[in-house]
């Protein structure tokens, strides 16, 4: 016997005949003498039209307040789900994150989780009691309802899973496992049995939309096993692990990409120290996040110009602070893009292999394909290109690092 969390998100919850099908993985396991707690999002669409009535509300509201309307949605589910599993004959019974309690901190909108006391409904589930919990949402010091940002509920079950020492994860979606790379876009990706905790986090964070960022990162420090399955499809999914479960190290695991970041060149900077301490800042002091950076200098009138990344959300902002401290920076001129995309190139086999890069750079290079901006780390590369190229330089790449489905592995 084994305790699982199994969280389903909002497709997979996204009318009753949904519920239906979800629950009936959760019947499954009990069937098999497992003890079960279901985590479950908000119904699909049903978190965007109570944020759309905030706002329409009040273009001004109250955080508190729109937590308390948008944790809404998953009480709805929770109580629903627990029916449906009461209609099959299984002990189930909701809990809302104040019932739990799911102890939060009090950043209403983008709340952490600090700790979860999971005493009395480990008791239940001993009982043979199904726990349905909802996900996304806790309680604050001042006992307030919090909720954890988009795609909270990930991290809901993950740190559910971890408090109640649970043996596994299980993270429904509406695809069946993790791929190599968008198989909208190529074809020939294949689905992965196993990958790595930071594998699984470089993905996530630079475009991978199967599993949030900080339920990676939360599942890697506290070792919780997550696998990532279909609601729709009764398939093997892909299992996150730590890295010495990895018996075949691929040099290259994935490929992601993303097209929320944009590009800022800076032209005309003095070439002399603290000129890149003047240009980056005015951005830091304004929170602006950048990430990818160039910087080339021109010998024969002592200039520099500088290019960087920021996210495309802060394009318009970045210009505006930049263009308020031009004479402090002393700059001569600013272009801006935002039609670029950063595609990355991801695995834990970079790490006692050579070449990696170099592939990635010639591989472009025969396409034609110019390259923006570079930034790497122990197990990734990515490179800044126009987004026109996407397409081309994915399958491209895919096929230049082995990865497609009939050329076998690429360790």
């Amino acid at each position: 016997m084994a305790r699982i969390v199994k969280k389903f998100g909002g497709t997979s919850v996204a009318d009753i005949d949904r519920i239906r099908a979800s629950a009936a993985f959760v019947k499954r396991a009990v069937d098999e003498g497992h003890e079960v707690a279901v985590v479950v999002s908000a119904m699909s669409g049903t978190t965007n039209q109570l944020v759309n009535w905030c706002q329409e509300a009040s273009a001004l509201h109250d955080a508190r307040e729109y937590d308390t309307v948008v944790a809404a949605g998953e009480q709805i589910t929770v109580g629903l789900m627990s029916i449906v599993l009461q209609s099959m004959g299984i002990q189930a019974r909701s809990w809302l994150g104040w019932q739990i309690p799911v102890k939060t901190s009090d950043v209403h909108g983008a709340a952490r989780i600090e700790s979860i006391d999971t005493s009395d409904m480990v008791r239940r589930m001993g009982e043979g009691q199904v726990a349905v919990v909802a996900g996304f949402q806790g309680i604050g010091s001042d006992n307030r309802i919090t909720t954890l940002g988009r795609g909270g509920s990930d991290t809901s079950a993950v740190a559910l899973a971890a408090a109640m020492g649970a043996d596994r994860c299980d993270i429904y979606t509406d695809v069946d496992g993790v791929y190599t790379t968008d198989p909208r876009i190529v074809s020939r990706a294949r689905k992965l049995g196993r990958v790595t905790y930071e594998e699984m986090l470089e993905m996530a964070s630079l475009g991978a939309k199967v599993l949030q960022t900080r339920s990676v990162a939360m599942a890697m420090t506290h070792g919780v096993r997550v696998q990532v399955l279909s609601s729709f499809d009764d398939v093997p999914g892909t299992l996150v692990v730590n890295e010495d479960e990895i018996v075949e190290k691929e040099l290259v695991t994935g490929l992601a990409y993303s097209r929320s970041d944009s590009v800022v060149t800076v032209y005309g900077l003095p070439d002399r120290p603290g000129t890149v301490a003047d240009l980056f800042s005015p951005l830091a002091e304004a929170d602006i996040i950048v990430d990818m950076i160039v910087q080339s200098q021109a010998p024969h009138n002592n200039e520099a110009e500088v290019t960087f990344s920021v996210p495309v959300a802060d394009l318009a902002r970045a210009k505006d602070v930049l263009e308020a401290n031009r004479e402090r920076i002393g700059y001569r001129s600013i272009d801006t893009n935002a039609d670029v995309v950063k595609l990355s190139v991801v695995g834990i086999g970079m790490r006692s292999h050579a070449g990696v890069a170099n592939t990635m750079f010639r591989t472009l290079a025969d396409k034609g394909i110019n390259i923006r901006a570079i930034s790497t780390s122990e197990i990734k590369v990515s490179a800044l290109i126009d987004s026109e190229y996407t397409e081309l330089a994915l399958r491209a790449l895919h096929t230049a690092y082995g990865l497609d489905a009939d050329q076998g592995s690429a360790a």
